[in-house]
Formats: C-alpha cells, structure tokens, sequence
C-alpha cells in the first residue's frame, strides 16, 4: 500500500454501473413504452464526486467495494481511466457491483432505481486500511449510497485528524444519526433532501435559508442547499445569514449526477483554495455543474479543467 501518498480528496463512497434508457416520458405503473436510445456508464454517488474532483485536477482516492464481476473490474479500470488512485477498491465475491436503472425523459429528469450491491459490505476494517492515506488527505467526502455507520466511521476518521470533510445526506433518510451534523464540517444537500431532514418545505431560496439554519442548528460547521438552477445557499457557523449564490441559466439536457459534480467540484476547491470563501467555491461548484447538465451521461458529462473557463482556477 502506498499510504506515503498525499491526497488532496479521498471519497468513501460508492460505485453503480449505471444502465440508462432514454424515453420520451417516465412509464406509468404498467406500462412499457418504447425507449429511443440505451447505454451503460458509470455512476453511483462516491464515484461520480470522486471523479469529478479528478477531472478538475485533484489527486483523488477511492473507498469503495465492488463485485467480482465484469461490472466490477470494468468500474476499476473507468478509475485508472480517470487518474483515480484505486489501492482502496476492494472486489467481494459474496455480491454484485451494485446497479442503477436510469430513466431519463426528454425533458432531462430522471427516475432511478438502484441496487446497492457490494457497496454495502464495505467494512470497518477496510477503512481501518485506509486510514494512514486519510490522515494525509485534505478533504474527504462521505454519502448514503454505502452502509449509513461506514461513512460516519469515515467522517469521524478524518475529522479526528483535522481532514476537512464534506457529508451528502444523499439518498435522503428522515432519521439521520445526529452523529452525521457534527462530524460535518460541509453538509450539503439538496432542496428534497433538506424538506426530508428538517420537515419543512423548500421550494425556493426564502424556505432553504431557514433550512439551512435548522440544519446548521444540529452541529454542522456549515450547511449548502442546492436548489437546481436557482444555485446554491450557503450557510456558515459563524454567519447570522445564510447568501444566496446564483447559477449562471442553462439548457438542460440531462441533469442526472449534477448535484455529484457539484460536491466534487467543491471538494476540489476545498483541498486546493482552502483560504477561499465557502460562498465563492460554491458559486463556482455551481459553474462547473451547470457545464455538466448540458451533456448527456453522468461522468462522461463532467467537464475536466481544460473545458472550463480559466477564471474557475
């Protein structure tokens, strides 16, 4: 194990092989419909984050486990492929590389089943192994796309050890651990996520700013609310008021996994901007998403830094 190696973002997370139909509108409860285009990618919420950070030039690492299957070894090639360190990728035999059945209408929205697969058998003891890369990395990134305790394990991990750490309560689950707030030193979800955690709703930016000072109420050192192209709000301890951070009006053609380009690029800003303002990494999180949005696919939509304007960097 090289663990000498410095990281700028580690992500504890997980991989999906995402299978993706395009059809002209979701099916309803019994129906079958014809579909006009169909490809398999790579997604899954650690992976897509992780690979994006990549993409904008972070050195990545990461956490995960996958089947010892095709889906599998496939996924840790799409790491290589991608300059994503993959000593922590473990392979188990005892289930598959977990699943996405994607749906995406032509208006670009989504509906998603997934099957979670071997990323739920990640385990203490291997993130026990990747402890001594952890301790040197800058930022790590946790989700709910893997066992809920691996990843407070892991965010408790690298708060121990002064790691910044980003935390997506993404799956949403109503009952989150209160462990997760305080071991958080950037929680950020998005509008449906906030609705479920808080009970409130937020359908625009007044509703998210009260959510946020509910959220940050629980012990996280701030709190962003993605709220799809009306941008981001962003909320720091220390701030009486949260800001609001615009995004720039795009055409979307398929916004799946831009929310995963979001926290990855703010991942990236974090381990390399670390004096920068939360509210500005944000609103350029929010530039690099809004690139992702315009193309189709999840990880092959990222942009990489050279797709970008140079004013981001």
């Amino acid at each position: 194990m090289m663990t000498e190696e410095a990281f700028d973002v580690m992500v504890v997370g997980s991989c999906m092989t995402d299978l993706v139909s395009q059809a002209p509108r979701l099916p309803k409860a019994g129906e079958t419909l014809h579909g006009h285009e169909f490809f398999i990618g790579f997604g899954g919420k650690g992976a897509n984050q992780c690979i994006q950070a990549a993409k904008l030039g972070a050195k990545t690492a990461m956490v995960c486990k996958v089947g010892k299957d095709l889906f599998g070894d496939n996924y840790i090639q799409n790491f290589k492929n991608n300059s994503v360190h993959t000593d922590f990728v473990g392979q188990t035999s005892d289930a598959a590389t977990g699943v996405a059945s994607i749906i995406v209408n032509d208006a670009g929205e989504n509906a998603i089943v997934i099957v979670a697969g071997a990323n739920m058998l990640l385990t203490s003891e291997e993130l026990q192994n990747a402890l001594p890369a952890v301790i040197h990395a800058k930022v790590l990134v946790c989700q709910l796309e893997i066992s809920p305790q691996m990843s407070l394990q892991a965010l408790r991990m690298a708060q121990e050890n002064k790691v910044k750490t980003i935390f997506n309560p993404a799956p949403a689950i109503p009952h989150l651990d209160a462990g997760f707030y305080r071991a958080s030193d950037v929680f950020c979800c998005n509008e449906s996520e906030a609705e479920l955690l808080t009970g409130s709703s937020v359908a625009n930016v007044e509703e998210a700013h009260l959510a946020c000072q509910e959220l940050l109420k629980r012990g996280c050192r701030s709190v962003i609310i993605t709220l799809g192209q009306e941008g981001c709000v962003v909320l720091e301890a220390q701030d009486s008021v949260s800001k609001h951070a615009p995004a720039t009006a795009v055409r979307a053609v398929d916004t799946t996994g831009a929310g995963d380009s979001f926290i990855g690029a703010l991942a990236f800003y974090m381990a390399h901007y670390p004096t920068m303002p939360l509210e500005e990494m944000a609103r350029r999180a929010n530039q690099v998403a809004g690139v992702s949005v315009q193309a189709v696919g999840t990880q092959t939509s990222y942009p990489s830094r050279k797709d970008l304007p140079a004013e981001l960097f």
